[in-house]
């Protein structure tokens, strides 16, 4: 039980760091004008839907990783590592350029002024961007090194990351530098780009190759 919760305790952390920045931004978002914060909500729905694609893989690099390593085959874990992580930028980047396609159809089911439809294009593109190329590298394959155990490492990047530069980026941008809703997603992308570049160096490294879950 004390090694399953080594697991969860860490992950859970995580989680709730991040719902708590997701409320501190829901705040800042709501400083702003109404045209903008409408975007962002039109724009939020679309970027669910555009997310899919790699949040999905999250859990097939925990299955896979997590045996390969529970088998004790180290070399297996790192074969499909790279392989996984190939497949999620293939898939998330044909998903995420389906979505971004399809998002002037989806606005036709809102009511929205033409700034707000290009601010929503705007707000779309600067996500699917880096949810293609990055997020792969920030959530999926972060995901394989919590099923190899190293759990602390992933935990202490994503919490710092998420406040230091999602939250606190945000801010800077958003308000300071007045960008609006543009600046936060900006922040958002830097977050991700920044985890995608330690976890990829984090599983070149080879250190997860060195902990036993159970």
């Amino acid at each position: 039980m004390k090694q399953i919760l080594k697991i969860a305790i860490p992950n859970g952390m995580e989680n709730g760091i991040f719902q708590l920045v997701k409320v501190a931004l829901s705040g800042i978002v709501a400083l702003f004008g109404t045209y903008q914060i409408a975007a962002n909500g039109v724009a939020q729905s679309i970027w669910s839907l555009a997310a899919l694609a790699g949040v999905a893989m999250g859990p097939v690099f925990i299955t896979v990783i997590g045996q390969c390593m529970g088998n004790g085959d180290a070399d297996a874990a790192e074969h499909y590592f790279k392989r996984l992580t190939r497949i999620t930028l293939l898939i998330s980047s044909a998903w995420n350029l389906l979505i971004f396609l399809l998002t002037p159809f989806f606005m036709k089911f809102y009511a929205l002024q033409p700034e707000t439809k290009r601010l929503v294009i705007w707000l779309v593109l600067i996500h699917n961007v880096f949810n293609a190329a990055a997020y792969p590298f920030s959530g999926a394959l972060s995901n394989g090194l919590r099923a190899a155990g190293d759990v602390k490492f992933t935990m202490y990047v994503s919490v710092i990351s998420t406040i230091a530069v999602r939250l606190l980026l945000s801010w800077l941008l958003g308000i300071v530098l007045k960008m609006g809703v543009i600046g936060i997603a900006i922040a958002m992308v830097c977050d991700w780009s920044i985890r995608a570049v330690i976890f990829f160096w984090r599983q070149k490294s080879g250190k997860w190759k060195t902990f036993q879950v159970i």
